[in-house]
């Protein structure tokens, strides 16, 4: 019992509990990425010619470098982030880069590594300028509009340059090559994140109910709807039609996360099966795709000798469980588009069932830590009292940068699922690149982007609220 004229003092309140920031943890996984690289390199050279390649200590020196220089902005810059985006980026371009630099030597007229590597050295540095000059991830929020005039100028680009292997997606200049379709997709990221964070009220709740959907008023859905139009319809024009079902997906999963309607995939789904259907049978180049992939073994059958498809499927069956060995394939025989589209195919055969799960699971991982970023608000890690009912939760404070992580993220999961469906046979044929392993400087470099923008909404995530007032200040 408490007496009268007592003086009452209230218990004092919690400390808030801080996530480690782990950036020493994240600078070990980036030395196991390094040495792993270094490793595969080596291991190709003696593969190939009995001895430890001579630009071994270069490549892994270069490597390393541009591991710690990335390693030192984040420390820097996003000491809170996710320590698991950065080492996953770096092993991911290693190991693409030690494939691209096997099927080299299979190709001595057409060496694509040397490229690949300053491509992938434009690509970290500008990771590291988005890590250093981009303090805040909501600054994107107010360019939507120019975003997504910027994307659609990329986009119609390439209708203005002639076509290569039955696509228009290349700017071809002096020698010089650029495919702006890649740097359009996270500007459309930007543009949907922001549009959908402004107005995912009326999109969930506003309109007519049809069936067991909920449909957004025409004004709040046009503008929305006309953009990502546009941006297929283009697409379909440069028979770029891995890209257009890539920003589908993309359209349709910001729309889910941002209204939380299932129906929204249901939706997708559908329109989606009703255009593969229409494209695969009224345009021919994707017909052609299609065919192979019904019978893709049809061309040995009429003595012409296996198609690409039918060359990566061999590379996959004699690469067994564990594989042949780094340097040890045949699969340059797949031709033109080995080290592009179908260098997943190398990494079966060479590294084996075991080794292309472990890839895939790196890119599980990757897109996990990208949905977790946006999901994971700093306040769940202060204690505080329970919100009370119709109060906004801490995971809905950030709508944009919740948004914003998810596209990214889903980005990278549609791409690794259309290029490893592809070559392996379980979907047509759609011609995208890799993220990280596969040929291409525009592909590496926007990756690495998405990885920037990721590691600043995660790190503003995790961030407790009291060191980021200290930074805004």
């Amino acid at each position: 019992m408490i007496q009268a004229g007592t003086a009452v003092t209230a218990d004092p309140p919690t400390p808030a509990v801080r996530l480690p920031r782990r950036r020493g943890t994240e600078l070990g996984l980036i030395v196991v990425a390094v040495l792993l690289s270094v490793y595969g390199y080596c291991a190709v050279g003696l593969a190939r010619n009995g001895t430890v390649p001579p630009g071994a200590t270069g490549y892994g020196a270069g490597l390393g470098v541009l591991a710690l220089l990335a390693h030192l902005a984040v420390r820097l810059r996003a000491p809170h982030a996710d320590p698991l985006l950065l080492p996953i980026g770096v092993l991911l371009n290693g190991l693409g880069l030690v494939l691209i630099y096997r099927l080299d030597l299979e190709t001595p007229g057409d060496r694509a590594a040397p490229a690949q590597l300053v491509w992938s050295t434009l690509g970290v540095a500008l990771f590291i300028a988005v890590v250093l000059a981009l303090r805040d991830h909501r600054v994107l929020q107010r360019y939507a509009y120019v975003s997504v005039v910027t994307a659609l100028a990329l986009l119609t680009l390439p209708v203005f340059f002639p076509a290569v292997n039955g696509a228009r997606i290349w700017i071809r200049i002096a020698g010089f090559s650029l495919q702006p379709g890649e740097f359009a997709k996270v500007l459309l990221a930007v543009f949907f994140a922001a549009y959908l964070a402004a107005n995912r009220n009326a999109l969930a709740y506003a309109g007519r109910r049809v069936w067991f959907l909920r449909l957004p008023t025409g004004r709040v859905l046009g503008p929305l709807v006309a953009v990502w139009l546009l941006s297929v319809g283009v697409l379909v024009l440069e028979r770029d039609l891995g890209t257009s079902l890539l920003f589908f997906g993309l359209f349709v999963v910001l729309l889910y996360v941002a209204t939380g309607r299932t129906g929204w995939i249901v939706v997708g789904l559908l329109l989606a099966s009703l255009g593969a259907v229409a494209v695969g049978r009224l345009e021919p180049h994707v017909h052609s795709r299609v065919e192979d992939w019904l019978h893709p073994f049809a061309s040995i059958e009429a003595g012409q000798g296996p198609n690409q498809l039918a060359q990566s499927l061999f590379a996959f069956a004699a690469g067994g469980l564990l594989g042949t060995g780094l340097g040890r394939g045949h699969s340059v025989l797949i031709g033109f588009a080995a080290k592009s589209d179908f260098i997943l195919a190398t990494a079966g055969e060479e590294l084996g069932l075991a080794g292309l799960c472990a890839i895939i699971l790196l890119y599980g991982l990757l897109v996990e830590r990208g949905y977790r970023a946006g999901m994971e608000p700093a306040r769940r890690f202060e204690p505080g009292p329970p919100h009370p009912p119709g109060a906004v939760t801490p995971s809905l404070r950030d709508p944009f940068g919740r948004l914003l992580a998810a596209g990214l993220a889903s980005i990278v999961a549609l791409q690794v699922f259309v290029i490893a469906g592809g070559v392996t046979g379980l979907i047509p044929l759609t011609g995208m690149a890799m993220p990280f392993l596969a040929q291409g400087g525009s592909s590496v470099v926007t990756n690495w982007t998405i990885v920037a923008l990721l590691i600043r909404v995660s790190d503003a995530a995790r961030t407790p609220r009291a060191d980021r007032a200290e930074v805004s200040a």
